[in-house]
């Protein structure tokens, strides 16, 4: 027992180092929280990033857009970067906020366990055991491979792998290959790899819609305008994002509109792919933006090629080196290749969180996945995600949405210092069902549950589980600040639970507006503007407490990363201390849904032209200081 209680114990675990964990880690310290950890299984930073290091991979979300608002970097090398340039740029942004001292390498999270005793999660490791106050689980849901269950793949005596665990060390040159898989790594390793594998077949199941990919260098005078008016770059993801955001409705309410660019697809490949036989097996059958529209230009141009074969059809089963299809057709080869998706609607990680109750977050989400605002699990006290249900974007920028999930997740911690002592916040159950039914209301209508496809973002009961059905602005609105009527606060023992101050008498304890029904859109509209000239998550958004401030002082943080000695200090406007917010920049959350410069930079939909204007969804996947009051560049 005594060594139980001398076990490590910090006020926040971040689960992960992907994109959602480091931007969890520096949101942490801007608010001036630095009694945290950051837990990550392998020996680097990168998440999906870092995994992914197939042949072709990189982004199909522009360069300038997936990236943090707080670190632009001037120095993208191309429009649509390339998975190196990506996990540099992740590296950088590790160092340049002083994160490594707070990164746990090789420490696998085996099991979080809630202790409604001491109100704090029990962590088991693969290097150790430790406690916290509060987990931030930013896993992501492209983080575990999927490889399907095939009779006679385990005898199968070539090589094997899947497309997020490539084998470097096996040479594909004059290999009879499979590529099992027609989704958004699929089409960037068959170009990659066709001119040097010996013969290629390609099995594939439900043929996506594609677009081309108008991807160029850029330029070494781009490069130095944008590192000396950083102003441009700021303008240039505005851009980016303002085209898109005019496009969103067409996939969320109006599905019919987008008949066009189905033509202009089928045009795109025809293009390619001159033998009818060959296109009618490329044609879907879904409306386009059903399932996620993919970005090449040139994968259509490498089935064309003699070396390639396409079966229209999944594997049935694996008769030594013969793969078989589902429809006989047979192909012997020496590798296969899967490039067949990850546990999106089941993550792994859902099966080693005990909640309050003793259940599992898998076991309480046996019927699909539910979070309130995408972030909070009811049973899951002082327990959040980032890219939880319904965050998903197939259409957009993921950063965007993981930049509005940290501005909850800061607003939550920020919520438990100002209501103090031993505390815990627990979604209400009826809040987590109001919000979910109304976000399954809106999906109705959605391209991805109307277009006649079955696709990943639906669970195995054919529910939409990880799409948000609307804007990005909406969801910066909605995820503005912790709504304390909607959680349960829980206190140490003798202190007993209550709803949390501020409840109403709703039966689910949400905010009409706030749970995104207030009008069409769903919009929290004033309920969730915080006062203040700019809407900085100061006093609006800590409705307890004179101010909203957290009191006392807060861990210092280093010489230029500091947040000053006092942790909320605040001005005429409900502006923390300059120390502690990017105030005149990208701290300013949102105003406006504002895109540019701002970490609420805004994106949702793609373009269907332009230099980097075609979009199609979310990427599969201490130097100094950085600037206080002002942007960090990144230079990758």
């Amino acid at each position: 027992m005594a060594e139980r209680e001398q076990r490590e114990h910090v006020r926040v675990a971040v689960i992960g180092s992907g994109f959602g964990g480091l931007g969890a880690a520096v949101r942490l310290r801007r608010e001036g929280v630095t009694d945290f950890v950051v837990l990550e299984r392998a020996d680097s930073v990168g998440g999906t990033w870092r995994d992914n290091s197939y042949p072709g991979c990189a982004c199909d979300v522009p360069s300038h857009l997936y990236s943090f608002s707080f670190a632009p970097n001037p120095d993208w090398p191309r429009t649509f970067s390339g998975q190196e340039h990506i996990r540099a740029y992740l590296e950088h942004v590790t160092d340049v906020f002083l994160l490594r001292p707070h990164i746990r390498f090789n420490a696998e999270v085996k099991m979080m366990t809630w202790d409604g005793e001491k109100l704090r999660w029990e962590i088991e490791t693969s290097s150790g055991r430790l406690s916290a106050d509060i987990v931030v689980s930013a896993t992501g849901p492209l983080s575990d491979p999927k490889i399907p269950e095939i009779p006679g793949l385990e005898s199968f005596p070539g090589q094997v792998f899947h497309s997020a665990r490539w084998d470097h060390d096996y040479d594909l040159r004059g290999k009879r290959v499979a590529m099992v898989g027609t989704g958004a790594s699929a089409i960037q390793i068959v170009p990659a790899i066709q001119p040097e594998v010996g013969r290629l077949t390609v099995f594939q199941r439900t043929p996506p819609w594609v677009m081309p990919r108008v991807d160029r260098a850029i330029s070494g005078a781009e490069r130095a305008l944008h590192r000396a008016l950083p102003f441009t770059t700021q303008a240039r993801r505005g851009l980016l994002w303002g085209i898109r955001e005019l496009q969103v409705q067409a996939f969320t309410k109006r599905p019919n509109e987008l008949g066009l660019v189905e033509q202009l697809a089928k045009r795109n490949m025809a293009r390619a792919i001159k033998d009818p036989a060959l296109r009618a097996k490329l044609t879907p059958d879904y409306r386009i933006g059903c399932k996620r529209i993919l970005l090449s230009s040139t994968y259509y141009p490498a089935l064309a090629q003699p070396n390639v074969d396409v079966v229209a059809s999944g594997v049935s089963e694996i008769r030594g080196s013969t793969v078989v299809a589902a429809d006989g057709s047979e192909a012997e080869v020496d590798a296969i290749v899967f490039g067949t998706g990850f546990h999106v609607t089941d993550m792994p990680i859902a099966d080693r969180v005990v909640g309050a109750e003793g259940k599992t977050l898998a076991e309480a989400w046996k019927g699909g996945m539910e979070a309130l605002r995408g972030a909070s699990a009811a049973g899951f006290p002082n327990w959040m995600t980032i890219i939880g249900p319904n965050t998903g974007l197939g259409n957009s920028s993921m950063i965007l949405m993981i930049e509005s999930q940290l501005n909850y997740m800061a607003d939550f911690v920020r919520q438990l210092d100002v209501l103090g002592g031993r505390a815990a916040l627990d979604a209400r159950p009826g809040a987590v069902a109001a919000w979910n039914r109304r976000v399954q209301e809106r999906m109705k209508r959605t391209v991805w549950n109307t277009g006649g496809c079955t696709s990943w973002y639906l669970d195995a009961n054919g529910r939409n589980t990880t799409i948000w059905p609307g804007t990005t602005t909406e969801f910066r609105s909605a995820t503005r600040r912790v709504d304390l009527a909607e959680y349960e606060l829980i206190r140490g023992p003798g202190g007993g639970s209550s709803v949390a101050e501020g409840s109403g008498p709703a039966e689910e304890g949400a905010r009409d507006a706030a749970s995104a029904a207030g009008g069409e859109e769903g919009v929290r509209d004033a309920a969730s503007a915080p006062s203040g000239e700019e809407g900085v998550q100061g006093a609006a958004s800590a409705p307890v407490g004179k101010q909203g401030a957290r009191g006392g002082k807060s861990a210092s943080v280093g010489k230029g990363g500091a947040r000053g000695e006092k942790s909320a200090s605040r001005g005429k406007q409900g502006v923390r201390d300059a120390a502690s917010a990017p105030a005149d920049k990208e701290g300013a959350r949102g105003e406006k849904g504002a895109p540019v410069g701002e970490d609420g930079a805004q994106d949702v939909t793609r373009a269907p032209a332009g230099d980097e204007g075609v979009q199609s969804g979310v990427c599969a996947p201490g130097v100094a200081d950085a600037p206080v009051g002002s942007q960090a560049e990144v230079g990758a």
